[in-house]
């Protein structure tokens, strides 16, 4: 793990130089943002485990600061169980990887986009201004980094794009991508907005992992 005074994730420098050092880990270049790419980090026997436990448990997505748009997000949700052999076994590789306390993370999700479903833009932090912001982050603060891995190939749609760079990251079985929801000073990042796009045909299945300023609970 990282010191402990980077334990949360901020200041953002000490997650950026360990994931740097990572063998096939690609920051992509921009200063925009702070967004990393590894290929490969789950084989496609555990992605085909996770999927199936995603579909067991899957119920609607939501959403903090209803914009009154209902076709916001779309997709369907899973929380998978720390208790879970499976669970628990991603969750310790995930936060051996960026090297953060796992006392500051979410407990994991998985989404399944299916044909015609999406995510708009959003940011992952919560607006500070946001109608939602106390109920979210009064306890454990606001959300650091972002740890998404994708679990399959989808037919065609369901891409990830990153606005402001205008980059668009393709689904492929345990790609990751980390990125911090964070400027270097501490303040949300705008630029991190991102559009799980609309699948056209198939199924997406993705893993989140959140972690957070303060211990989670």
């Amino acid at each position: 793990m990282i010191a402990q005074s980077a334990a949360a994730g901020f200041p953002i420098e000490p997650v950026i130089a360990r994931l740097g050092a990572r063998p096939g880990v690609q920051k992509v270049p921009t200063p925009k943002l702070t967004l990393f790419v590894r290929k490969g980090f789950l084989d496609p026997a555990f992605c085909a485990e996770l999927m199936t436990m995603i579909d067991r448990d899957r119920r609607p997505s939501l959403v903090s600061d209803y914009n009154g748009d209902d076709a916001f997000r779309t997709s369907e949700t899973c929380d998978l169980p720390g208790e879970d052999p499976a669970a628990a076994r991603l969750d310790r590789m995930i936060c051996d990887f960026i090297g953060l306390d796992p006392a500051h993370g979410e407990p994991l999700q998985g989404q399944r986009y299916a044909v015609g479903q999406e995510f708009k833009a959003h940011t992952d932090y919560f607006e500070p201004t946001g109608v939602d912001f106390e109920k979210f982050c009064a306890v454990a603060g606001q959300r650091t980094w972002t740890v998404m891995i994708y679990l399959n190939t989808v037919e065609a749609g369901g891409a990830t794009r990153f606005k402001a760079i205008d980059k668009i990251i393709q689904p492929e079985p345990g790609k990751l991508l980390a990125w911090s929801n964070l400027r270097p000073d501490g303040t949300p990042n705008p630029t991190t907005l991102h559009h799980a796009m609309k699948v056209r045909a198939g199924t997406k299945y993705v893993i989140t992992k959140w972690f957070r300023e303060r211990p989670w609970g």
